[in-house]
């Protein structure tokens, strides 16, 4: 009898090792970088020593960093197709318990010169999808209807605001070079140093550059968000991880209001006076802007004071937005 009741308990003990091994790993942020120079700011100050390899991940970035807060990095990948493919990838792997937790997307962007600057950092409230003639409509300026449910989103207000509220002090990195580019740009905020704003932000694979191209993005921002929006950053890959995280709360797994976006300014969109589009665009894929190195940076130094705060008042963003 005592043998049998040293095994029973040993099975039982085991079992037990067996269901707590099981149980999935709570995440109160994970933060979405699309490549490596947008990830590595994070790495050392938030200590995210340990990776976990996900299986659908980019084999670029094959792996989660985490560290002993429960904070999480990916690197989805550039581009539509990887920042949804990897997003899911993540959302829906059981070994992480992700209903509680924050999702902030962290990358460059290109910048509207009209509302922002080389390193400036701005919270979105919507995320277009970039289009140059609505599909099924009459003419260019009529709104098309929204059959990709893809097209438009708008983050919640409450976090957005609070996360403004957080960071609108933060002091912002530049450079030396940064600083004489935009010395170019004759007005402001294109010729100030950078800082933390509001303003939204338009998604595609197709890179553009020039002062046409860029009125149509603003008009564009316009037509999708009622004229609620105000275009100034240019990405590829927001709602894209909208949409996958979308797919993922339809399934249980998230809560799509805990999303943040925030998207730092790298390059201008558009020319200096007296400089050609291509001139520009050049410059921006060369790194001749100087605004890459602020760019990649101010990420961390802007989105990780929401971070820890997420951190450090565990208790009440566990059940929502808290106050600032």
């Amino acid at each position: 009898m005592k043998l049998l009741r040293h095994a029973l308990m040993a099975t039982g003990l085991a079992a037990s090792l067996a269901a707590h091994a099981a149980e999935p790993r709570p995440v109160k942020v994970l933060i979405i970088t699309m490549f490596g120079p947008e990830a590595q700011p994070w790495i050392e100050p938030f200590a995210l020593k340990e990776e976990i390899a996900v299986p659908g991940l980019s084999p670029d970035y094959p792996a989660l960093r985490c560290n002993a807060d429960d904070v999480c990095l990916v690197s989805t990948g550039m581009g539509h197709a990887n920042a949804a493919a990897s997003t899911l990838a993540v959302t829906l792997d059981p070994r992480f318990d992700l209903r509680k937790t924050w999702f902030l997307i962290a990358g460059i962007a290109g910048i509207d010169p009209a509302q922002g600057t080389l390193g400036t950092a701005a919270w979105a409230r919507w995320l277009v999808e970039s289009g140059y003639y609505g599909i099924l409509t009459k003419g260019p300026g009529e709104k098309p209807k929204l059959e990709y449910r893809t097209e438009v989103a708008r983050v919640d207000e409450a976090l957005l605001q609070t996360a403004l509220a957080l960071t609108k002090d933060a002091k912002l990195t530049d450079s030396e070079q940064a600083r004489a580019y935009r010395a170019h740009y004759r007005v402001a905020p294109a010729n100030q140093p950078p800082r933390v704003t509001q303003c939204d932000t338009l998604g595609g694979d197709t890179w553009w550059h020039g002062h046409q191209l860029g009125e149509h993005a603003r008009a564009w921002t316009k037509l999708l968000t009622d004229g609620q929006g105000i275009y100034c950053t240019t990405q590829q890959e927001d709602n894209a991880t909208r949409n996958a995280l979308e797919r993922a709360a339809a399934a249980g797994k998230v809560d799509l209001k805990r999303l943040a976006v925030l998207r730092t300014g790298s390059n201008f969109d558009r020319p200096y006076p007296g400089q050609s589009a291509h001139a520009s665009l050049l410059a921006s894929t060369t790194g001749a802007t100087g605004g890459f190195v602020p760019a990649t940076q101010n990420l961390a130094i802007v989105g990780g004071i929401v971070v820890r705060d997420i951190v450090a008042r565990w208790a009440l963003w566990r059940e929502g937005v808290p106050a600032p």
